[in-house]
Protein backbone atom coordinates (compact mmCIF):
# COMPACT_ATOMS: atom_id res chain seq x y z
CA UNK A 1 0.00 0.00 0.00
CA UNK A 2 1.39 3.45 -0.89
CA UNK A 3 2.44 5.64 2.03
CA UNK A 4 1.91 9.39 2.42
CA UNK A 5 5.68 9.99 2.25
CA UNK A 6 5.91 8.34 -1.17
CA UNK A 7 5.01 9.50 -4.66
CA UNK A 8 2.35 7.41 -6.37
CA UNK A 9 0.75 9.03 -9.43
CA UNK A 10 -1.79 6.18 -9.62
CA UNK A 11 -3.65 7.19 -6.46
CA UNK A 12 -7.10 8.48 -7.43
CA UNK A 13 -7.69 12.10 -6.46
CA UNK A 14 -10.38 12.88 -3.91
CA UNK A 15 -10.15 16.56 -2.99
CA UNK A 16 -11.74 17.82 0.19
CA UNK A 17 -11.68 20.93 2.38
CA UNK A 18 -10.71 20.92 6.05
CA UNK A 19 -10.92 23.83 8.47
CA UNK A 20 -8.69 24.54 11.43
CA UNK A 21 -8.76 27.21 14.13
CA UNK A 22 -5.65 28.11 16.11
CA UNK A 23 -4.85 31.25 18.07
CA UNK A 24 -8.28 32.63 17.22
CA UNK A 25 -7.61 32.40 13.46
CA UNK A 26 -9.40 30.13 11.02
CA UNK A 27 -7.51 28.40 8.23
CA UNK A 28 -8.89 26.47 5.26
CA UNK A 29 -6.90 23.67 3.62
CA UNK A 30 -7.48 21.58 0.53
CA UNK A 31 -6.39 17.95 1.01
CA UNK A 32 -6.39 14.88 -1.21
CA UNK A 33 -5.85 11.14 -1.24
CA UNK A 34 -2.24 10.10 -0.77
CA UNK A 35 -1.30 12.73 1.83
CA UNK A 36 -1.04 12.48 5.60
CA UNK A 37 -4.20 13.17 7.61
CA UNK A 38 -6.35 14.03 4.61
CA UNK A 39 -9.64 14.11 6.57
CA UNK A 40 -8.69 16.57 9.32
CA UNK A 41 -5.74 18.35 10.88
CA UNK A 42 -3.91 15.71 12.88
CA UNK A 43 -3.84 16.10 16.64
CA UNK A 44 -0.04 16.27 16.78
CA UNK A 45 0.09 19.24 14.41
CA UNK A 46 -2.67 21.01 16.34
CA UNK A 47 -0.85 20.60 19.65
CA UNK A 48 2.46 21.55 18.02
CA UNK A 49 1.04 24.74 16.54
CA UNK A 50 -0.63 25.83 19.76
CA UNK A 51 2.80 25.67 21.37
CA UNK A 52 4.75 27.21 18.48
CA UNK A 53 2.54 30.28 18.11
CA UNK A 54 3.23 31.16 21.76
CA UNK A 55 6.96 31.47 21.03
CA UNK A 56 8.85 34.50 19.62
CA UNK A 57 9.68 32.90 16.28
CA UNK A 58 11.43 35.01 13.65
CA UNK A 59 13.64 34.86 10.58
CA UNK A 60 13.79 31.78 8.35
CA UNK A 61 11.81 28.67 9.23
CA UNK A 62 12.05 25.22 7.63
CA UNK A 63 8.91 23.06 7.74
CA UNK A 64 10.51 19.67 7.11
CA UNK A 65 8.07 17.08 5.78
CA UNK A 66 5.38 19.72 5.35
CA UNK A 67 2.54 17.55 4.03
CA UNK A 68 -0.16 19.86 2.66
CA UNK A 69 1.40 22.81 4.46
CA UNK A 70 -0.47 23.20 7.73
CA UNK A 71 2.42 24.08 10.04
CA UNK A 72 4.35 26.32 7.66
CA UNK A 73 1.25 28.19 6.50
CA UNK A 74 0.01 28.86 10.04
CA UNK A 75 3.44 30.10 11.15
CA UNK A 76 3.73 32.35 8.09
CA UNK A 77 0.33 33.82 8.91
CA UNK A 78 0.88 34.30 12.65
CA UNK A 79 4.41 35.75 12.49
CA UNK A 80 4.58 38.76 10.14
CA UNK A 81 8.36 38.80 9.68
CA UNK A 82 9.11 35.13 9.03
CA UNK A 83 9.90 33.40 5.74
CA UNK A 84 9.11 29.69 5.53
CA UNK A 85 10.52 26.93 3.34
CA UNK A 86 8.06 24.02 3.06
CA UNK A 87 9.63 20.79 1.82
CA UNK A 88 8.43 17.23 1.31
CA UNK A 89 9.13 14.20 -0.91
CA UNK A 90 5.47 13.89 -1.92
CA UNK A 91 4.75 15.94 -5.06
CA UNK A 92 1.01 15.94 -4.44
CA UNK A 93 1.59 17.33 -0.94
CA UNK A 94 3.74 20.11 -2.39
CA UNK A 95 1.10 20.99 -4.97
CA UNK A 96 -1.49 21.19 -2.18
CA UNK A 97 0.85 23.34 -0.08
CA UNK A 98 1.10 25.87 -2.92
CA UNK A 99 -2.70 25.88 -3.26
CA UNK A 100 -3.18 26.28 0.48
CA UNK A 101 -0.59 29.04 0.81
CA UNK A 102 -2.47 31.03 -1.83
CA UNK A 103 -5.84 30.26 -0.24
CA UNK A 104 -4.62 31.45 3.17
CA UNK A 105 -2.88 34.56 1.87
CA UNK A 106 0.74 33.68 2.60
CA UNK A 107 2.10 32.51 -0.77
CA UNK A 108 4.52 35.45 -0.91
CA UNK A 109 6.13 34.30 2.35
CA UNK A 110 6.56 30.62 1.44
CA UNK A 111 8.98 28.73 -0.78
CA UNK A 112 7.67 25.25 -1.58
CA UNK A 113 9.98 22.63 -3.08
CA UNK A 114 10.82 18.95 -3.14
CA UNK A 115 13.53 17.67 -0.83
CA UNK A 116 14.31 14.22 0.54
CA UNK A 117 15.02 15.32 4.10
CA UNK A 118 17.75 17.98 3.67
CA UNK A 119 18.81 17.01 0.12
CA UNK A 120 17.76 20.27 -1.59
CA UNK A 121 17.73 22.54 1.44
CA UNK A 122 20.03 25.52 1.89
CA UNK A 123 20.26 27.01 5.36
CA UNK A 124 20.83 28.49 7.69
CA UNK A 125 17.48 28.64 9.44
CA UNK A 126 16.41 30.27 12.68
CA UNK A 127 14.01 27.38 13.33
CA UNK A 128 13.36 23.92 11.92
CA UNK A 129 9.97 22.39 12.74
CA UNK A 130 9.30 18.66 12.40
CA UNK A 131 6.19 16.55 12.87
CA UNK A 132 8.06 13.39 11.84
CA UNK A 133 6.55 10.80 9.47
CA UNK A 134 6.74 7.89 11.91
CA UNK A 135 5.89 5.29 9.26
CA UNK A 136 8.96 6.31 7.27
CA UNK A 137 11.04 4.55 9.91
CA UNK A 138 13.56 5.44 12.57
CA UNK A 139 16.48 5.93 10.18
CA UNK A 140 14.63 8.65 8.27
CA UNK A 141 13.22 10.53 11.23
CA UNK A 142 16.46 10.40 13.21
CA UNK A 143 18.25 11.86 10.18
CA UNK A 144 15.72 14.71 10.30
CA UNK A 145 16.83 15.33 13.88
CA UNK A 146 20.59 14.84 13.63
CA UNK A 147 21.23 16.69 10.37
CA UNK A 148 19.20 19.72 11.47
CA UNK A 149 22.27 20.94 13.40
CA UNK A 150 24.18 21.98 10.28
CA UNK A 151 21.19 23.88 8.85
CA UNK A 152 20.56 26.05 11.90
CA UNK A 153 22.07 29.41 12.79
CA UNK A 154 23.96 29.63 16.08
CA UNK A 155 21.18 30.00 18.65
CA UNK A 156 18.63 28.50 16.25
CA UNK A 157 16.30 25.73 17.38
CA UNK A 158 14.88 22.42 16.26
CA UNK A 159 11.25 21.92 17.31
CA UNK A 160 9.73 18.44 17.28
CA UNK A 161 6.36 16.93 18.18
CA UNK A 162 6.15 13.19 18.79
CA UNK A 163 3.82 10.86 20.66
CA UNK A 164 5.06 9.15 23.80
CA UNK A 165 3.98 5.73 22.51
CA UNK A 166 5.80 6.35 19.22
CA UNK A 167 9.17 6.86 20.86
CA UNK A 168 9.14 10.39 22.27
CA UNK A 169 11.48 9.63 25.16
CA UNK A 170 14.09 7.78 23.08
CA UNK A 171 13.86 10.47 20.38
CA UNK A 172 14.42 13.20 22.95
CA UNK A 173 17.46 11.37 24.32
CA UNK A 174 18.87 11.08 20.81
CA UNK A 175 18.29 14.76 20.06
CA UNK A 176 19.95 15.71 23.35
CA UNK A 177 23.01 13.69 22.32
CA UNK A 178 23.21 15.69 19.08
CA UNK A 179 22.60 19.14 20.56
CA UNK A 180 23.80 18.81 24.14
CA UNK A 181 20.44 20.13 25.36
CA UNK A 182 16.72 19.58 25.03
CA UNK A 183 13.67 21.23 26.56
CA UNK A 184 10.24 19.68 26.95
CA UNK A 185 7.87 22.53 26.04
CA UNK A 186 4.63 20.67 26.67
CA UNK A 187 2.91 17.33 27.14
CA UNK A 188 -0.64 17.07 25.87
CA UNK A 189 -2.81 14.04 25.00
CA UNK A 190 0.21 11.78 24.78
CA UNK A 191 2.20 14.16 22.56
CA UNK A 192 5.50 15.73 23.60
CA UNK A 193 6.81 18.97 22.09
CA UNK A 194 10.57 19.48 22.33
CA UNK A 195 13.03 22.28 21.60
CA UNK A 196 16.76 21.78 21.09
CA UNK A 197 18.99 24.81 20.54
CA UNK A 198 22.28 25.02 18.66
CA UNK A 199 24.71 26.40 21.20
CA UNK A 200 28.05 25.14 19.91
CA UNK A 201 29.63 21.71 20.15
Amino acid sequence: MPQYFENDPNIASHLREVFFVVGGRQFNFTTDSGVFSKSKIDEGSAIFLNELISLPLKGRILDLGCGYGVIGIVLASVFPSVRVDCVDVNDKALELTRTNALKNGVSSKLAVFRSDVYENVEGPYDSIVVNPPIRAGKAVIYKMFSDSWQYLIDGGSLFVVIRKNQGAVSASNYIKEQFGNIKLLCRNKGYHVYQATKMGK
